[in-house]
């Protein structure tokens, strides 16, 4: 069959390779998406969006646990875990349909397959239903984002070692569950988890959870999370995982001492690598540096006509920055002007545990280790009127500006609901507001937002609430 000819191809239907198609299609070209399992990619359909809808589940549970402290009477709360798991999977295919209609109203043409390059301007697309399809475009983007880390003697079985989609859909719940690894999928389960009943242990090989975090906001939740019951294990190593009927015996080392612990399920959140394989890369020239493709500011590869978005390339691996991303390639791709290459110091991150967990920019740690002069404001939630009206007063919002310019280094939040005001911050930050622009804006009151007026306050000594 002779090639179907198109101005650019996505492989890849996630946050980052949708968003690309959508974009080049409101931009005029013939645009060809080709995706091999579900529109909406892993974020929307195993990852982000089902995760939040099952950690909000957990949230109104937590809530009801304490409704009398409201004054309300809720005497034991039960939760239905196949209904929880439904709802967040319902929620994940309403998503995924309303990807399918967009791309359909912006007329990208979607084709069910695996994409591998094949030449010059050229893919061959495997397609679901069989068969073979050959596209040509001279733009092909690649945006077939990443899987889980498998490490050697801890991989995962999808029974009693889980990664993250088989954590999401359990069909009973495990009395006792073992997380590795502490960043922001490990550290989500073990909050949903726990909410639900599990004795959960979290395993960090690193000295603290959350280890990219700022080292004041990882204490914070560490104190939060012990509060709650869960066993957290900095400083330590899973070395082995004995598999038995119905449970796993973990061999854990930590400060030089070994112990042999048993838990019903463990789940394996140890980082991701890129789907690199079956793609064509071979004989071209993009190059792929640990599990992941090498690209320049504007997301082209090694090879001419060949770009690569998402978590398929270099951290952070969020939803949002490969979303962005996809905009900055097809934007340069088609010539406009304004384009700025993707800032990744401007990209907020987001853990939606209990606590919750946000920040943008430099961490106060990573400021002075670059040469900053530094002022540092805090402020607690226990300063705010709206955060003790809804009974959520743990909480820290940290600011971290510089000295000399009063630039906006860095900010980091933990507390109900910052990873929607850590929006706030991240507009400064692309503005390249300064202190003064932050002191002079009015914050509605009351709003638990008022405590990041607080914290700038807080750096220069300001502060009215403390």
């Amino acid at each position: 069959m002779a090639a179907e000819r198109f101005d650019l191809v996505v492989v890849g239907g996630g946050p980052g390779g949708y968003v690309a198609a959508i974009r080049a299609a409101q931009l005029g070209m013939r645009t060809a998406l080709v995706e091999r399992e579900h529109l909406g990619g892993i974020c929307l359909n195993w990852g982000c969006i089902p995760t939040k809808a099952l950690l909000r589940s957990a949230e109104v549970l937590e809530l009801l646990r304490h409704a009398s402290a409201f004054g309300l009477a809720c005497d034991n709360p039960r939760f239905d875990l196949e209904a929880v798991v439904e709802r967040s999977r319902q929620v994940a295919a309403r998503l995924s349909r309303g990807v399918q209609h967009l791309l359909k109203k912006n007329e990208v043409t979607v084709i069910d397959g695996t994409g591998r390059l094949a030449g010059k301007g050229r893919l061959a697309v495997a397609l679901a239903k069989g068969g073979e399809r050959t596209l040509e475009a001279p733009h092909i983007v690649l945006a077939t984002g990443a899987r889980p880390r498998q490490l050697p003697g801890l991989e995962a079985d999808g029974t009693l070692v889980w990664t993250y989609k088989e954590a999401m859909v359990p069909k009973v719940l495990p009395r006792s569950l073992l997380v590795v690894g502490s960043g922001a999928i490990g550290i989500e389960f073990a909050s949903f988890y726990r909410s639900l009943g599990c004795e959960v242990t979290v395993v960090e090989v690193l000295p603290r959870i959350l280890p990219v975090e700022d080292e004041e906001i990882s204490a914070f939740v560490h104190k939060a999370f012990e509060k709650r019951g869960i066993r957290l294990l900095p400083n330590a190593t899973v070395r082995a995982l004995e598999r038995g009927a119905g449970s796993v015996t973990a061999t854990i080392e930590r400060g030089g001492k070994t112990s042999e612990q048993t838990f019903e399920r463990v789940i394996v959140a140890v980082g991701i690598v890129g789907n690199v394989e079956g793609i064509g890369l071979e004989g071209t020239g993009v190059k792929v540096e640990k599990a992941h493709v090498v690209i320049d500011e504007w997301c082209r590869t090694g090879e001419p006509g060949v770009f690569a978005i998402g978590d398929l390339v270099g951290p952070p691996w969020l939803a949002h920055k490969a979303s962005h991303e996809g905009v900055v390639c097809v934007e340069k791709i088609a010539g406009l002007s304004d384009v700025h290459p993707l800032d990744t110091s401007k990209i907020p991150g987001c853990t939606y545990c209990t606590p919750q967990v946000a920040s943008v920019g430099l961490t106060e740690a990573q400021a002075k280790a670059r040469g900053h002069e530094v002022r540092v404001g805090r402020f607690p939630f226990l300063g705010n009127g709206k955060a003790i009206a809804l009974g959520e007063s743990e909480g820290l919002v940290k600011t971290v500006l510089d000295a000399k310019t009063g630039e906006l280094l860095g900010a980091h939040m933990v507390g109900p609901e910052v990873t929607e005001m850590i929006q706030g911050y991240t507009i400064a930050r692309t503005l390249e507001a300064t202190e003064a622009e932050l002191l002079h804006t009015v914050f509605p009151h009351p709003t638990i937002s008022e405590t990041m007026h607080e914290a700038v306050l807080a750096a220069l000594g300001r502060a009215i609430h403390i």
